[in-house]
């Protein structure tokens, strides 16, 4: 039987003896020059049948012989192809060849095992330390969201009892926004390797607003219908305040999460899940339950249509901004919050003025303000701003959201020691169904999937663990033995 020659003279069939020798110097091409489609050999799986079939195939044999086996991709192509005079027996006659005299398989291996081991333990340390970092972070920024915000809502409750101008204290709030961007550039020259200019920073997160920047026009449709509808989130949150507890207003106001999902469901055409249907379903049930905890006063029903207004307020926000500007950076997020403050400042002002020359909002002299309440709330909500938006730069955002939640309990304990709220078991269930809905709504769109893999994950472990434990040694004679030996131990 004649000798077929392939391509880069590899001789290939029967007449050829495996076993035979060749000097080991000789050593494959690469494989640059043949097609990338042969990267899929790499997941290549050879059929029993097959292997049986073909075993006196050079290819076949010498791709499960050896006891080392393939250790490269480059390897195993050339060997199963033959592809330009690749020798496999140059490697046998290497493994061949080696002097007795060396070590063993796990004396050889040892090292380099340890090597790689260290390595691995060592990138699980580093990572094990970030998560670390990032759940610390997170910590601190729930207590920081959830301290700013309950702080924040009980001094507006306890500045109304000397200055009852709920409009003046958002406008006075709302003014310190144009805080934002100098204190983002605080940051950026502070952390940044490549130091802007402001003017340069400026233009840079102008670019949000397209490609002509921040004009009048884009002032006028993107940035003012935000500093209405900012205006009016706040301004029916302290409302509310006037007229009910603080623990139902911030319960009633955690509602907005589920607001958000519906509009994104209908404007946005988000994705549909039932978990955060049953969701915005038990958020309405606690709003319901809620009004009749009280037994539908004028007075409650009133604050909380106000709340429900104003978490209503914020989800449009939300799903607007997502809306028309997307997605923001840092920097970018901090000029737009800068630019309702000054939206705030040229075309708000006007109204508190009106509100105090028509006494609806009136205060005898500007002595008898609370002037360290205003600037107290004021920070409180700028902290809660700045972390509720930056705080997704050091941990996850499922943390932030549970601070909101957190604050319930919070306001919930000031106001049995310092007013005269009633926990009844009505206000009690509409507070854990809607606590509940709003952590539904905080579960990831492929939760389904994730838990799917966990309890297949389980199940997999608890199999292993069974076959593990019916295959235990102790079932030889000196096993049987020693089992059916009594013990006389006390």
């Amino acid at each position: 039987m004649g000798i077929r020659e392939f391509p880069g003279g590899a001789p290939r069939g029967k007449s050829i003896a495996v076993g035979m020798r060749r000097s080991p110097d000789v050593s494959p091409r690469r494989l640059s020059d043949i097609s990338p489609q042969l990267r899929q050999l790499k997941y290549l799986v050879v059929d029993e049948a097959i292997k049986e079939d073909l075993k006196w195939s050079r290819s076949v044999e010498d791709l499960t012989s050896g006891p080392v086996g393939l250790t490269s991709i480059e390897e195993r192509i050339l060997r199963i192809t033959g592809y330009y005079g690749y020798q496999p027996w140059a490697a046998s006659y290497k493994r061949e060849e080696r002097p007795r005299d060396s070590p063993g398989p796990a004396e050889a291996q040892a090292p380099a095992g340890a090597e790689a081991g260290g390595r691995t333990s060592h990138r699980c340390w580093r990572c094990s330390r970030a998560q670390l970092k990032k759940i610390f972070w997170g910590v601190a920024v729930v207590l920081c969201v959830c301290s700013s915000w309950a702080g924040s809502t009980q001094l507006a409750k306890l500045t109304f009892r000397k200055f009852d101008a709920p409009f003046t204290l958002t406008w006075f709030a709302t003014n310190w926004n144009f805080l934002f961007f100098p204190l983002y550039y605080v940051g950026h020259v502070c952390k940044s390797a490549e130091k802007q200019s402001v003017k340069q920073r400026y233009r840079e997160c102008c670019r949000f607003f397209g490609d002509n920047g921040l004009t009048l026009k884009v002032f006028f449709t993107k940035a003012a219908p935000f500093g209405v509808l900012w205006t009016l989130t706040n301004y029916l949150y302290l409302h509310a305040i006037k007229k009910i507890n603080t623990t139902d207003v911030s319960v009633l106001f955690c509602c907005n999460k589920a607001f958000v999902f519906l509009l994104s469901w209908i404007v946005l055409r988000d994705r549909f899940m039932g978990v955060r249907i049953v969701a915005a379903i038990l958020a309405i049930a606690g709003i319901v339950m809620m009004t009749y905890a009280d037994g539908f006063h004028s007075h409650s029903v009133i604050g909380i249509a106000l709340v429900v207004g104003s978490a209503s307020m914020s989800a449009l926000y939300k799903v607007l901004f997502k809306l028309l500007l997307g997605s923001a950076k840092f920097g970018e997020a901090a000029l737009f919050l800068s630019i309702l403050g000054v939206f705030n400042i040229l075309f708000i002002t006007c109204i508190p003025v009106i509100l105090y020359f028509t006494k609806v909002e009136y205060w005898s002299s500007f002595d008898d303000i609370p002037w360290g309440n205003l600037c107290g709330f004021s920070v409180l909500l700028l902290t809660f701003n700045i972390v509720l938006n930056f705080g997704i730069a050091v941990t996850y955002p499922t943390l932030m959201s549970v601070g909101i939640v957190l604050s319930v309990p919070v306001n919930a304990v000031v106001d049995h020691y310092t007013s005269k709220i009633v926990f009844n078991g009505v206000r009690v269930i509409a507070i854990i169904i809607i606590g509940l809905g709003f952590l539904l709504l905080l579960l990831p769109e492929e939760w389904d999937v994730w838990l799917i893999k966990l309890l297949t994950r389980l199940k997999v472990r608890k199999k292993e663990e069974t076959a593990e434990g019916a295959a235990d040694p102790g079932s030889g004679p000196q096993s049987k033995n020693r089992r059916a030996r009594p013990s006389f131990a006390r």
